[in-house]
C-alpha cells in the first residue's frame, strides 16, 4: 500500500496482483520458472557483443537480466473471452489484444463471499445479498472482485482447490447488469476442478460453467488477485487492470492496483 498527494488529493494504491516466484513453481498446474542472471554476467556478454570488458563496468558489473519460462495463465492475469471458446455468440472470440482497454478500467466494487467454504458455489442470490447489505447498485463497466479469502492459501500446494467459486447464474448476474471484468481471489473464477468434475460425471451440472457462459456472453475475468482485505471499504476506488499486449493470447499478465482518492 502506498500513500501520497496527487493534485491536492490523499491518494492510496493498494496492490491487488499477487507475486510471481519460484517457491511456487514446483506446484503450480501452469508451471514457471525464473533465472536470475547476477550483474557480473553482463559483461561476458558485453565483450562477446560490443569488445566491451569488466574494465568499462564500474565495479565490474553490468546490467541484470531475468529469463522467465511461464503460460499466460501464471500469476495473475486477465482471461479473454477466446479462453472460454473460438467463438462468442457465434462470433469469433477476442483474444486478449483485442479486449477493449475501457473494459480494463472502472470504478471497483468488492463482494464479501469470505463465508464460503472451499468447493462451495456463490450463485445469484448470493451476489445479489451482498449487493444489498452493502447498499450498492451495480453500473455498466464496474469492476467487480470477489473475495473469498483464499489468497491466503496461494503459497501452499493444492491451493487451487480451496476456494469458493461463481456458478453459471451469478456470472450471468453481473455480465447482464453490463459487467464486462470480473475478478476473484483464487485460482480460477469457477469452483475448484475436482468437485466440477465430481457433479460433471453424476450429471448435476456443467463442468466449468462460469468459463462456458463466456461462450454465449461476453466478458473477462481477472484471476489470482490478493489482498481485496486492503479495501477499506467495498466501493468508491478505482481498478486499473491493464492486461499485457499478447498477440493471439488467451490471456494476460496484469498489475492490478485499486487507486482510492480522498478531497
Amino acid at each position: 500500500m502506498e500513500r501520497f498527494l496527487r493534485n491536492k488529493k490523499k491518494t492510496t494504491l493498494i496492490d491487488l496482483s499477487s507475486q510471481l516466484h519460484n517457491q511456487t513453481s514446483s506446484f503450480e498446474i501452469n508451471p514457471h520458472h525464473i533465472t536470475y542472471s547476477l550483474h557480473k554476467d553482463a559483461v561476458t556478454l558485453s565483450q562477446k557483443l560490443l569488445d566491451i570488458d569488466e574494465s568499462y563496468w564500474p565495479n565490474g558489473e553490468g546490467w541484470a537480466i531475468e529469463e522467465v519460462t511461464l503460460s499466460t495463465h501464471a500469476g495473475t492475469h486477465i482471461d479473454a473471452p477466446y479462453h472460454y471458446g473460438p467463438t462468442t455468440n457465434g462470433s469469433p472470440a477476442k483474444t486478449i489484444d483485442q479486449v477493449p482497454l475501457r473494459w480494463c478500467f472502472g470504478n471497483g466494487v468488492v463482494l464479501d463471499m469470505t463465508h464460503k467454504s472451499a468447493g462451495e458455489g456463490i450463485d445469484d442470490e448470493d451476489i445479489k445479498k451482498e449487493l444489498d447489505r452493502i447498499q450498492y447498485h451495480l453500473q455498466p463497466f464496474d469492476i467487480v472482485l470477489i473475495h473469498t479469502g483464499a489468497s491466503k492459501y496461494f503459497s501452499q500446494p493444492k491451493y487451487d482447490l480451496k476456494h469458493a467459486g461463481l456458478v453459471r447464474s451469478a456470472t450471468e448476474y453481473l455480465v447482464d447488469q453490463g459487467i464486462r471484468l470480473i475478478g476473484i481471489d483464487a485460482w480460477g473464477l469457477d469452483r475448484p476442478f475436482d468437485i466440477m468434475a465430481k457433479e460433471a460425471k453424476e450429471g448435476k451440472t456443467q463442468f466449468w460453467e462460469s468459463h462456458l457462459l463466456g461462450r454465449e456472453k461476453e466478458y473477462l475475468q481477472i484471476e489470482k488477485l490478493c489482498n481485496l482485505d486492503q479495501l477499506p471499504e467495498p466501493f468508491g476506488f478505482t481498478i486499473c487492470a491493464f492486461p499485457v499486449n499478447i498477440a493471439g493470447a488467451s490471456a494476460g499478465w496484469s498489475r492490478v492496483v485499486a487507486i482510492i482518492e480522498e478531497a
